[in-house]
């Protein structure tokens, strides 16, 4: 028998391992930096927002997770779309089935697709931090005082900071981009099985 709960472990053994390594990295004090940094405020909504994509995404493997042992066990809720469409097959032919089992694979991916855009936006504030950051680089450098001395270190002090802005914001988001996204990537494999269990449950019992 299949476990019952292997997509639920998948997510806790993932984040568990990727949160060690976050906390390891924190306690050697890499992470200072970026805590510590310019415009650090960007950085935490960045944070702020792979938060709120992780655990839109736990909530979503844990309804998958029940909806599969629920299947499973034929003790689905009567107001689920996927009782409703067993209901619907049962009584109808090939083609109407097919197009049923259509729009169950929409009505499914849909449910899940808030987690991809998520991902994405990551990427995008990444982006915003990175031009903030260049911004704030070149303000520093005026043609017409740069080359005196007196001036230089300002200049450079300013660049430094800048770039700084830059490298931890896109740095941030890229990380946890990549994060969430092999998360989602657990999601989407739970959300095929699900769409492959059910359809083939439906096609059992109309030809039964």
């Amino acid at each position: 028998m299949q476990f019952r709960y292997l997509l639920l472990t998948r997510f806790i053994v993932i984040n568990t391992f990727l949160g060690a390594l976050v906390l390891a990295a924190f306690g050697q004090g890499w992470l200072n930096t970026m805590i510590s940094a310019r415009l650090a405020e960007l950085t935490l909504i960045i944070v702020a927002v792979f938060l709120y994509g992780l655990a839109a995404c736990g909530w979503k493997i844990w309804r998958l997770t029940v909806e599969l042992n629920g299947l499973a066990m034929e003790s689905l809720p009567d107001d689920n779309p996927l009782t409703r469409y067993l209901d619907h097959v049962e009584a109808s032919d090939s083609q109407s089935r097919a197009l049923q089992a259509g729009t169950l694979r929409l009505e499914l991916t849909d449910r899940i697709v808030s987690v991809r855009h998520i991902a994405n936006t990551l990427i995008f504030l990444g982006l915003i931090g990175t031009v903030i950051g260049f911004i704030i680089a070149l303000s520093a450098v005026d043609p017409n005082t740069a080359a005196e001395a007196e001036n230089v270190a300002s200049v450079i002090a300013t660049l430094i900071d800048g770039m700084s802005v830059a490298l931890n914001t896109t740095l941030v988001g890229a990380t946890l981009y990549l994060w969430l996204t092999v998360n989602y990537r657990v999601l989407t494999s739970g959300t095929v099985s699900l769409i492959a269990e059910v359809v083939y449950t439906g096609e059992r019992r109309a030809s039964a």
